[in-house]
C-alpha cells in the first residue's frame, strides 16, 4: 500500500496543532445545526410565518441547494481569499444568518437568511477535508473521526434540543436562533490561522479544476459513492418516521426511534474513519450488510423489530464519514482535495436531493410503501458497487496527469 504523500513536511507545532484541532470539532459541531434545527421546529416554524405547505419544503430544500452551490466555488474562493480566511468568514455569515433568520414575519425572508445561515456548513463541507490533509496529512482518519463525530452531535443536539431550547427561551424563534452562539465559536480559533493564508496566496498552488476532475475514474467514483449513501441517509431523516408511524408506532415512539438512528452515528463516526485503508473495502461491505438487513427488517416487520432496523440503519450511515476520508485519501496535495471535495459533494448533494423526492412521488403516486422501498435497495446497490474502485488505491492527480501525458 502505498503511502499518501504530505502537503506539508512537518506537522504543526504542539500549541498550534491544539488550536487547529479545537477548530475542526467545533467546526464540525456546527455543520447541520441549521438544518435540523429547523426541521425540528418546522410545525411551529410553518405557522409562525404563516408559510404554505409547499414554502415549508422550499426551505428544508435549501441545505441541497446551498451545499451544492456555495459548495462548487467554495475552491476558487480559497484560492482568492485563502482557505482560513473563506472559512472564518463563512462561518460569521452563518452566525448572523441564523440569529437573524427568525426575527421576521415572512417564509421569504427566513428562506434568504437561511441561505446565508447555511453558507458555513456549505464551505465546511469543502474544506475541512482538505485542511485536515494541510495540517494533519499523517492523521487524516483521525482528524476525520473528530470533526465528523463532531458533525453527529451537533446534528443529533439540533433535532433534539431546539424545541426544549424554545420553551425556554421564548418559543422556536429562540430555539432557532440559538445555534448562532456556536457558529461564532466556531471561528474564534481559526483567526491566528489566518495568517498562514498570506504565504499561500503569494505563491502560485496547482488547483485541479472540476472540467478536469470529470476524466478521473476514482472522482465519479466518490461522485457516485457520496451520492448514493447521502442519498439513503435524506430518506431515512425524512421519511422513516412517517413510515414507523404508519405502520402501528405512535408518532412520539417514530420520532425517538429516528433520534436513536441519529445518535448511533455518534460512535460510529468516532471510528470508522481511523480503520486502517488495507480494512476500507471489508468496513464499506460491512455497513452495506447493515442496511441490508435494516431495509428488509422495514420491509418484514416494521413494528416488531424497529429498535433493531433503527440501529443497524445508524451502524450502515457510517459511509458518510469514511466517504470524508477517502476525499482526502485519494488525493496529494490539498489543493486537489479541496477541489474534488467541491466536485464530488457538489454533484453528490445533488443527486442525492432527488431521493426523497423520488421516494415519496412513488409513495404518493402507488399509496403504499413497496416502490418506495425499492430506492433505498437500489441506492445501497449502487453504494456497494462502487465500493472496490473507490477503496482503490489511486490518486485522482495521477490519473489526470496520466491522461494529459
Amino acid at each position: 500500500m502505498r503511502s499518501v504523500p504530505s502537503s506539508q513536511s512537518s506537522a504543526p507545532p504542539r500549541n498550534r496543532s491544539w488550536l487547529l484541532i479545537a477548530a475542526l470539532a467545533l467546526t464540525g459541531l456546527t455543520m447541520r445545526t441549521a438544518v435540523t434545527s429547523v426541521g425540528a421546529a418546522l410545525d411551529d416554524l410553518q405557522r409562525g410565518l404563516h408559510a404554505s405547505g409547499t414554502a415549508a419544503g422550499g426551505i428544508t430544500t435549501l441545505p441541497v441547494i446551498c451545499f451544492a452551490g456555495l459548495g462548487s466555488v467554495t475552491p476558487r474562493l480559497s484560492r482568492r481569499f485563502g482557505a482560513h480566511r473563506l472559512l472564518v468568514a463563512a462561518l460569521l455569515l452563518s452566525a448572523a444568518g441564523a440569529a437573524l433568520r427568525p426575527i421576521g414575519d415572512s417564509a421569504v425572508w427566513f428562506a434568504l437568511l437561511s441561505l446565508v445561515a447555511l453558507s458555513g456548513g456549505a464551505v465546511s463541507n469543502v474544506l475541512l477535508p482538505s485542511l485536515v490533509k494541510e495540517h494533519f496529512p499523517d492523521h487524516i482518519g483521525a482528524m476525520t473521526a473528530l470533526y465528523s463525530t463532531a458533525l453527529a452531535v451537533g446534528t443529533t443536539a439540533a433535532a433534539g434540543l431546539t424545541v426544549p431550547i424554545g420553551d425556554v427561551a421564548g418559543g422556536w424563534r429562540g430555539g432557532v436562533g440559538s445555534w448562532a452562539v456556536f457558529a461564532v465559536l466556531a471561528a474564534l480559533p481559526w483567526l491566528p490561522t489566518m495568517r498562514h493564508d498570506r504565504a499561500h496566496l503569494d505563491t502560485p498552488r496547482a488547483m485541479l479544476s472540476m472540467a478536469a476532475l470529470t476524466r478521473s475514474r476514482t472522482a465519479w467514483a466518490l461522485t457516485i459513492f457520496f451520492a448514493a449513501q447521502s442519498m439513503q441517509a435524506y430518506i431515512s431523516f425524512g421519511w422513516f418516521a412517517r413510515f414507523l408511524d404508519d405502520h402501528g408506532l405512535s408518532h412520539g415512539t417514530a420520532g425517538a426511534m429516528v433520534a436513536v438512528l441519529s445518535a448511533v452515528g455518534i460512535p460510529v463516526s468516532l471510528v470508522a474513519p481511523r480503520v486502517p485503508q488495507r480494512h476500507h473495502r471489508a468496513l464499506l461491505v460491512g455497513f452495506g450488510v447493515c442496511n441490508l438487513i435494516a431495509y428488509t427488517g422495514m420491509v418484514v416487520a416494521p413494528a416488531g423489530g424497529a429498535w433493531v432496523w433503527m440501529v443497524l440503519a445508524g451502524v450502515g450511515a457510517g459511509n458518510f464519514p469514511v466517504a470524508l476520508t477517502l476525499i482526502g485519501l485519494r488525493s496529494r496535495t490539498a489543493a486537489s482535495t479541496a477541489a474534488l471535495s467541491a466536485f464530488v459533494q457538489a454533484i453528490g448533494y445533488i443527486v442525492a436531493g432527488t431521493g426523497p423526492l423520488l421516494f415519496g412521488a412513488l409513495f404518493d403516486a402507488t399509496g403504499s410503501w413497496a416502490l418506495p422501498m425499492t430506492v433505498l435497495y437500489v441506492a445501497l446497490a449502487v453504494t456497494l458497487a462502487v465500493a472496490w474502485p473507490v477503496t482503490a488505491d489511486r490518486f485522482v492527480d495521477d490519473e489526470l496527469a496520466a491522461s494529459a501525458a
